[in-house]
């Protein structure tokens, strides 16, 4: 990677860590500080309160990825993070579960993780795009780390109230770093929204993605919604140290993924490792449903699932934005997202409800039988192998703008260059989704 990549890589994953602050700082601690409300005391009003965050996220990742793609990705993530900040504020002062529930639906309405993810892939090559989506994926686990780490700490010493302070202040940090340190993206020619929305939404292998990282985080939220209480409850373990199990757990898993991040795409083996972490995720949701009341048992099931939730983390938007068409990567990438958001929304809704009428046992049960489900539907995936370079002369009496748009709405056309003089058309196209009949069809023209 060039200088200008890795720093690229580094200031937005500092931007995507501060954001993410939001939904990992509390996550500890959330289900014990809703009981200090009044209506927090039931689980399952404050799982709603808690997934209230995501459930927006889910709504507005969409709209927010497609105004990153024709108003630029800076503007939108700005606008985002101001109302994620405002949101913070208004959950410090929250006197109820209800007021809470409002101001997590603010915090949740700067969903700009589509927008980030997109300026990534804008202001990198190819070749390195998994690399710096790694990168980020690093430091969302990183930060899911700090977070499990800190959060027992902070609430004892600050409160939610101080927490939720301190978010908005990072929102605000994280609005400077955009503007100061990181470049703006080159334009890329758009096609009709129309067209975009169809490539996206129908997009089979991209909805194989959409559906993990939908179960992925369903089964975190639900998962962090009992955890918590069943160490304090059953393992009578103080909130204040929950840390100390959070950390080598978190830590551990890190350490073992790493590795496998580098092999799988170093080796071209990302679909066994792939399917190997969704096997281990499932592992660990029948470890905890088996015997979730045993303190060892327990502590080595969260081990595997980090293992697996850190490798998945770093890797599927990585596939995402190799199989988008190029010119609507913040729409998929906000598709994407939108799916992870109402996974982690109605994870933690879900979660409580199943919680209040079967116990852990129902929401570990439930968790396994979503992620064999999954296994079975990403057996088919097929993942995109690095882009092949093709040239294409184009037809004299041929308008070349109205040809690149419709170039770029191809099947596996992932970036559309124009040499005028030569009429020449330089694609990026992934061959596996490569129909190049179509396009002579198109151009009327010899390679």
């Amino acid at each position: 990677m060039s200088r200008s990549e890795l720093s690229v890589a580094g200031w937005l994953a500092l931007v995507f860590g501060f954001r993410m602050l939001g939904l990992f700082l509390v996550l500890p601690v959330f289900s014990l500080y809703a009981k200090t409300l009044p209506g927090g005391d039931n689980i399952m009003w404050a799982g709603i309160a808690m997934g209230a965050f995501a459930l927006t996220q889910a709504v507005l990742q969409v709209p927010f990825g497609f105004a990153s793609d024709r108003w630029g990705r800076k503007p939108v993530i700005v606008v985002g993070l101001l109302l994620y900040a405002l949101g913070s504020v208004m959950a410090a002062y929250a006197p109820d579960v209800a007021w809470l529930t409002a101001a997590r639906c603010l915090q949740g309405a700067g969903a700009i993780s589509a927008a980030v993810t997109a300026l990534a892939a804008d202001l990198t090559r190819e070749e390195h795009r998994t690399k710096t989506m790694a990168i980020i994926g690093v430091s969302i686990g990183v930060v899911f780390a700090v977070s499990l780490v800190a959060a027992p700490a902070l609430y004892s010493w600050i409160g939610m109230h101080g927490m939720f302070l301190l978010i908005a202040a990072l929102a605000l940090g994280a609005i400077a770093v955009v503007a100061l340190a990181v470049p703006r993206a080159p334009r890329v020619p758009v096609s009709a929204p129309d067209a975009r929305l169809r490539d996206v939404l129908f997009d089979t292998q991209l909805l194989r993605l959409d559906f993990g990282i939908f179960s992925k985080h369903l089964m975190q939220m639900a998962m962090f919604l009992v955890v918590p209480r069943l160490l304090v409850e059953q393992q009578h373990i103080p909130v204040e140290h929950h840390w100390m199990l959070y950390l080598p757990v978190v830590f551990g898993g890190f350490v073992l993924a790493a590795p496998a991040i580098m092999q799988a795409e170093r080796r071209t083996r990302m679909k066994p490792v792939f399917m190997g972490s969704i096997g281990i995720i499932a592992l660990s949701q029948l470890g905890l449903l088996l015997a979730y009341d045993h303190f060892v048992v327990l502590v080595a099931m969260l081990f595997l699932f980090f293992v697996a939730f850190n490798f998945l983390e770093a890797s599927m938007p990585s596939l995402v934005s190799r199989m988008a068409p190029p010119h609507a990567k913040g729409l998929a990438l906000g598709a994407f997202n939108t799916s992870q958001a109402l996974g982690a929304g109605l994870g933690a809704a879900a979660g409580g409800m199943l919680a209040l009428h079967f116990g852990p046992q129902g929401v570990f049960g439930a968790s396994l039988a979503l992620s064999l489900l999954w296994a079975l539907w990403a057996k088919s995936m097929v993942v995109p192998s690095l882009s092949a370079r093709r040239e294409y002369h184009i037809a004299p009496h041929l308008d070349l703008a109205e040809v690149q748009k419709q170039i770029a709405r191809l099947p596996g056309v992932r970036e559309v260059v124009l040499e005028p003089q030569r009429r020449i058309a330089v694609l990026k196209v992934n061959p596996e989704r490569w129909d190049e009949t179509r396009l002579r069809t198109l151009i009327g023209g010899e390679v």
